[in-house]
């Protein structure tokens, strides 16, 4: 059926060295981990850990973090395998189209753009109120007409969240090594500021905050309406914060932080030698943040009982009780220059994977044209920009965010479905790294994956659910029929 119709590795191989389409390869393995961890480390280590600490988990909101981290492991590992064995870019998107066929790729490569895109739009609103915060402890005031987007208090547009949509858009077209040496030395800055909270976090730790570290479990009662959590709708499982259950439940919130890391896979065609450097830029940079979000996360409810933890800043208000304000204004400038990394990563990957689809005929031509100087894919790279800027600055995200979630849940447990299936159907590609345990691994991952799915409100799936029928139509109305695949097989 044409519709399932595969798009061969190998072919997959020669596309990325045609003069037309071909990317520059700059990246080193530690440009890759850098990368990983420059997107990785942002929302989740600034916002996150307090919200969850005091709502859901407790002084145990580090088990969360880590069981967050393996369910995105296992994810890695099949990455890892996928990526080292087809080194193309568009992630996901190339790793179905050579697996389960082209239908399947659209669908991926249509939820990686709702991913990536409403992903870089709600880290660049967040970016925005960090730099408010900051430049209000300067005493300078902006005016809430270019803070807001429409109809929230006041506002008209939320310009600084476009300039830096904007901005960063920009960087990419300059070239990857450019953008990559600019997120080098941010993802500096940010780690360093983390490192600090760490390690000056741990003279005001007191033994007391931790106990009870699991807390007694707690009903939050049944939610009504689209708001509830899947896994109430199917088997009448009700929330429930504290306690192990808690924890578990707390995964699919802080699973957030970690979203982001398989960006490392759409610069697959970029990477100086992707076999060897791809594997290591994807576990590499989770294995990292990792440690930093299980560490940060424990100091942080041992300085400031976990009840009284701020939803909004609780590293910096953590300070603020314990008597040191001033780290509350280093901390918003680490979070500024975390959450500039993560907008340039997100855009990064999201220019690759429209890059992608347009190259093989599912989206239109032009948009894979490669500039002759810089080698990036600046067409789709600007369209994006400007896409995610006006979303950035009319649109409020903040209802959307768990679509950000759903769309990574999907390309992961399609990626382990596809790691086993390419073991069965090409067994004789070399795989310069090699997903251990399968089936057993990538089953895992699928399962751990739709676990993590059920605990997001209804309300997401069916907004996820309405995106996927326009990627229907836009691909019955267009990519069907121009696909490279399928211009080829009329001329058979």
């Amino acid at each position: 059926m044409d519709l399932f119709r595969t798009k061969t590795v190998e072919q997959s191989i020669r596309d990325t060295e045609a003069p037309t389409h071909r990317l520059r390869r700059d990246l080193s393995a530690m440009d890759l981990v850098v990368f990983g961890v420059g997107v990785i480390v942002g929302t989740g280590i600034f916002v996150l850990t307090g919200q969850v600490a005091k709502d859901r988990a407790g002084p145990a909101v580090a088990l969360s973090f880590v069981l967050a981290a393996v369910v995105c492991g296992l994810a890695a590992l099949c990455y890892a395998e996928f990526s080292s064995t087809v080194p193309v870019a568009g992630s996901a998107y190339t790793f179905s189209y050579a697996t389960l066929g082209e239908l399947p790729a659209w669908i991926i490569g249509w939820d990686l753009i709702l991913e990536l895109a409403l992903g870089a739009a709600v880290v660049s609103v967040g970016w925005s109120g960090y730099l408010d915060s900051l430049l209000a402890s300067a005493g300078v005031h902006l005016p809430d007409a270019i803070l807001n987007p429409p109809g929230e208090g006041g506002g008209v547009l939320n310009v600084p969240a476009m300039l830096i949509v904007l901005a960063v858009t920009g960087l990419l077209v300059l070239g990857v090594k450019v953008s990559s040496r600019v997120n080098a030395v941010i993802v500096t800055v940010k780690v360093a500021i983390v490192l600090l909270v760490i390690f000056a976090g741990l003279f005001f730790v007191k033994g007391a905050n931790y106990h009870p570290f699991i807390p007694a479990s707690k009903s939050n009662g049944s939610v009504s309406g689209a708001g509830a959590p899947l896994m109430q709708v199917l088997f009448g499982i009700t929330p429930v914060s504290y306690g192990w259950l808690g924890i578990f439940a707390a995964v699919s919130i802080v699973f957030f932080a970690y979203i982001g890391f398989d960006i490392v896979a759409t610069a697959a065609e970029e990477a100086r030698r992707p076999q060897r450097d791809l594997p290591i830029g994807l576990i590499g940079s989770l294995f990292i943040t990792a440690v930093l979000y299980a560490a940060v996360s424990l100091v942080v409810v041992g300085m400031q009982h976990y009840t009284e933890l701020s939803a909004k800043a609780p590293l910096a208000d953590a300070f603020k009780a314990v008597g040191h304000p001033a780290f509350a204004t280093v901390i918003s400038i680490g979070a500024v220059a975390g959450l500039t990394t993560v907008v340039l990563i997100l855009l990064l990957g999201q220019s690759r994977v429209f890059f992608a689809m347009s190259r093989d005929g599912l989206m239109p031509p032009w948009l894979s044209a490669v500039h002759p100087r810089f080698g990036t894919p600046y067409r789709s790279t600007l369209v994006m920009g400007c896409i995610v800027a006006v979303l950035a600055g009319l649109i409020p995200l903040a209802k959307l965010a768990e679509l950000v979630n759903i769309g990574t849940l999907f390309a992961f447990l399609v990626v382990s479905i596809g790691v086993v299936i390419l073991r069965r159907t090409r067994p004789e590609l070399p795989r310069a790294f090699r997903t251990p345990l399968v089936p057993v691994v990538p089953v895992l991952s699928v399962l751990a994956c739709l676990f993590v799915m059920l605990n997001l409100p209804v309300e997401t799936w069916y907004r996820f659910g309405a995106w996927m029928v326009i990627g229907f139509v836009l691909y019955f109305a267009y990519g069907r029929r121009h696909s490279r695949i399928a211009r080829a097989d009329s001329q058979v």
